[in-house]
């Protein structure tokens, strides 16, 4: 493939989706469609990925049902059933295996986010490693 040909089918690296994407303790891998902590996988299933990788993008900043349903979902209208909540307990019973459920909050009235703590990671993770994997 030329150069012409693979600028006009790769767009520039600024607009690229990066592989990774850190939360906390977790790394999430589109690659792999899933993420780990530490040196174990968390085995999620297509939806929770999506919906931690979602929330990984802006960690701290509440997503409404309704804006989930559109980006994770990919719907434009309420379903009226519980397919968020049941996901978002699903991946919280796979972060309690880490004592991290809490990572994945509940605000009441603005939604579900990810809430990182400031203070040093829990589990010591050499990041390198992940290319490596």
């Amino acid at each position: 493939m030329n150069s012409s040909a693979a600028t006009s089918v790769f767009p520039d690296s600024d607009t690229l989706i990066p592989r990774f994407r850190e939360a906390g303790d977790i790394t999430l891998d589109l690659f792999h469609r899933d993420g780990r902590i530490a040196d174990r996988w968390l085995a999620l299933y297509p939806r929770e990925f999506e919906l931690l990788w979602r929330l990984a993008e802006q960690p701290g900043e509440p997503m409404s049902r309704r804006e989930l349903l559109a980006d994770v979902w990919r719907i434009n209208f309420d379903p009226e059933t519980n397919s968020v909540a049941v996901h978002v307990a699903r991946v919280r019973a796979k972060l309690g295996l880490f004592g991290l459920a809490g990572m994945l909050a509940t605000d009441p009235e603005r939604g579900y986010y990810l809430d990182i703590p400031s203070d040093q990671s829990v589990f010591l993770f050499d990041k390198g490693s992940a290319d490596r994997l």
